[in-house]
This record gives C-alpha cells, sequence and structure tokens, in this order.
C-alpha cells in the first residue's frame, strides 16, 4: 500500500510538472525570500553573466594582450564560470559560440579553448571549429532554467528554483506541497536525480534532434523520470578513456553523479544534499558544514558505519587536524581534471590503494598528497598498518 501511494505521489509530481508552467526565480521571492538571498550570491546563480549588466564579471584584465586572445570585451555576450576557469561566449544571431581563449583562475593565464577531436562524444556530428559549436546543444540547456531548443531561449539563464524545484506556475497560484517538487521529499534515487541531471557526463536517449548532437537531458524537468531522458556515459573497467580511470571513477570534471552512483553512500540512500545546499552556505562547495564534520556525523570512531578504530588518527595514522586526517583526503581525492594540473575531488568515496593504482596507471589516494612518494612506499607503508589486511592492502 506505502509504494503504491509513493507510485501515485511521483505520478501526480508528474502530471503537474507537465502541467504547470515557469515563471522564474524573482517570483520565488515573494514568499521565500531568504533562501532566494543566500541562492542569490552562489556560484549556481551566477553561473553565466552578461558582463554589460554584471561589468566585474570578466575577471582577467582583456587590456593586457595575450596572444591566445583574439577577441575584445565587445565581443563577450556571457561569461561561464568563476571558480576554476572562466570561458566566454559570443552571440552570433540567436546562437552562442564559446571563444578560443578560457582563463585558468588558479594560475591565473590564459589557456587556449577548444574542445579536442577523441574527447566529447558529441564532437563528431560538429565541424572543428568553435564557431560552428554552438552551445545550446553542448552546454546552454544546464546553465539555464527551461532551455528551449526551438527558439533557443530559456526562462531565465543560471541554476534558478525552477531546475530543481520544477516549472512553479500552479504553486504561485496555490501554494502548496503538493503542487511543487522538493527534492528533499522525493526517494532517495530520484532525488538525486535533481543533481545528476547536470553533474554528469553521458548523453540524451535522442541524442541527435533535427541533426544537432545535445549534450544534456532534452526534455526532462523534475518531476519526471530522469532515466527516461539520459543514459550515463558507459565504461569498460580496466580501460582508461576521456571520461573514466580504468578502475572506473570519472576522469573529468562534471561527472560527480557518475561516481555518485557506484557508491555505498548512494546505494544505502545518502543524496547530494545529504552533504549539500545550493541555496549557499559559508562552506566550500556549499557544504552543509565543513567536511570533517559532516563526514563525522555518520562515521565517528567506532561507528558501525565506520571506521571501527577507536580515534580517528587510529584510522588514519596522520596526526589530528592534518590534511591526512582529514576523511576526504582519502575517500575523495583530488583526481578529477578541470582544467590543465587543477584537479577536483572524486565523489566515489571509495579509498584508491596504492597497489590497485599501480596495476592500472591511474592516481590513488596517498601519493596525490606525498606527491614525492611512489605507489610502492605507499604501498609499503599501508602493509605496517596493523588493522589493515595485508591482502586488502595488495588489492
Amino acid at each position: 500500500m506505502f509504494a503504491r501511494l509513493i507510485c501515485l505521489g511521483l505520478t501526480a509530481l508528474g502530471l503537474s510538472a507537465q502541467t504547470a508552467q515557469y515563471v522564474g526565480s524573482t517570483v520565488c521571492k515573494t514568499c521565500h525570500s531568504a533562501t532566494y538571498e543566500r541562492w542569490k550570491k552562489t556560484r549556481m546563480a551566477n553561473i553565466v553573466l552578461d558582463p554589460k549588466e554584471h561589468p566585474d564579471a570578466i575577471i582577467p584584465d582583456l587590456s593586457k594582450p595575450d596572444p591566445l586572445v583574439t577577441f575584445t570585451k565587445n565581443d563577450i555576450a556571457f561569461t561561464y564560470g568563476s571558480k576554476w576557469k572562466q570561458r566566454y561566449f559570443k552571440k552570433v544571431g540567436d546562437d552562442y559560440f564559446a571563444l578560443p581563449a578560457q582563463w585558468d583562475v588558479t594560475h591565473k593565464i590564459w589557456r587556449a579553448y577548444k574542445p579536442a577531436k577523441g574527447t566529447d562524444w558529441w564532437l563528431t556530428y560538429y565541424p572543428d571549429d568553435n564557431m560552428q559549436r554552438p552551445t545550446g546543444p553542448t552546454c546552454d540547456g544546464c546553465h539555464s532554467v527551461n532551455y528551449n531548443i526551438q527558439t533557443k531561449t530559456p526562462t531565465e539563464w543560471n541554476v534558478g528554483c525552477e531546475k530543481c524545484h520544477g516549472p512553479g506556475s500552479a504553486h504561485v497560484a496555490k501554494p502548496s506541497r503538493e503542487n511543487i517538487v522538493n527534492p528533499v521529499r522525493l526517494a532517495p534515487l530520484r532525488a538525486s536525480d535533481t543533481c545528476i541531471q547536470c553533474h554528469s557526463q553521458g548523453r540524451p536517449t535522442r541524442p541527435i534532434i533535427d541533426g544537432k548532437a545535445y549534450d544534456w537531458p532534452v526534455g526532462f524537468q523534475m518531476g519526471m523520470n530522469l532515466a527516461d531522458y539520459w543514459v550515463l556515459e558507459d565504461h569498460k573497467l580496466g580501460d582508461l578513456t576521456f571520461t573514466h580511470f580504468p578502475d572506473g571513477t570519472a576522469h573529468k570534471n562534471r561527472m560527480q553523479g557518475n561516481d555518485f552512483v557506484t557508491s555505498q553512500m548512494y546505494t544505502h540512500g545518502v543524496t547530494c544534499f545529504s552533504c549539500h545546499d545550493v541555496h549557499g552556505t559559508d562552506n566550500n562547495a556549499d557544504l552543509l558544514k565543513p567536511a570533517q564534520v559532516l563526514c563525522l556525523e555518520c562515521h565517528g570512531p567506532q561507528s558501525p558505519n565506520g571506521p571501527r578504530a577507536a580515534t580517528i588518527e587510529e584510522h588514519t595514522h596522520h596526526r589530528a587536524g592534518s590534511s591526512g586526517s582529514e576523511c576526504i583526503g582519502c575517500h575523495m581525492p583530488k583526481i578529477e581534471q578541470t582544467i590543465a594540473d587543477v584537479n577536483v575531488r572524486s565523489h566515489t568515496f571509495k579509498f584508491i590503494s596504492p597497489a590497485e593504482s599501480e596495476r592500472l596507471k591511474m592516481p590513488n589516494s596517498c601519493t596525490s598528497c606525498h606527491t614525492d612518494k611512489t605507489a610502492a612506499w605507499a604501498t609499503d607503508a599501508l602493509k605496517t598498518w596493523k588493522e589493515v589486511s595485508v591482502w586488502r592492502v595488495a588489492n
């Protein structure tokens, strides 16, 4: 009976999503002002910016010449990104196109930007020229709300309220829990689809529409079943690809969803927002609490969830308060490339052993921090840890 009620509830949400209309985030501010003001300051709300409306949006100084920069400020219709890299879109007709240079925020230098052959699957459907690869099919569906592939316009740019809560007209007319999607109240797997719709590498179930390849789940909106619109990128264990390391861990940024669905966390009902609040927090990555505090709420010493040690130091074999004693240091190593040598953390929550990494020729949790050491050194060190099985160390 309970399962039937859940099914009926999801069906009702799906019907509501199909009949309601999008209204834009500013309408939500009327009743949810505090949440709106927090969200407005997040990167989610500021991924895509028009420099005419936001003069400070362009991070580098374009007055300084650089051979990679063949465009001017007047060519930039939108900036994209601000944390790791910033790219620039030019408007031609009713389409946008990525300009050929991107700013590396970490190193404060220009780098060329042009997706290389043999990387993204959709490249074979477009000429080898940024200015013939419109961002509508390849980018804009995730950087906006309700992007219309016919008119090439969204209800609003950036990740607004209705990206995660679905179209809100019915809720605005008569506020009720029953006529808006709240991901927190969805079953765990469907709840995480809220984030996986964009934070994953895959392709639509109908990837080619009117001769154009789309790199986002066209037609999906909250209240629907993401699997009907989106297929995660496949991987064969043992293969190193553009998207995956040989063990199946993601190889590049924006693949948190690909990682997460392989994790024990996902299997046991943890969701993306068990840890993150996209409405904005004072913590890195909009975490609900600092990472170490958050992890230890479920994984304290002698917890049935692990680690099975009297103290965290006994488990990590690193000094308390050091980066080596942080849960994310070993279980979320920075191995997934976002630009050049700048990496982001994996989301499998799996400890990648040095022996396995040596066998598969991929990074591991130990030497990602101990960069002056070898995998063999790390394996030998692990063999001295009395509570770790010698057989597991070797695997």
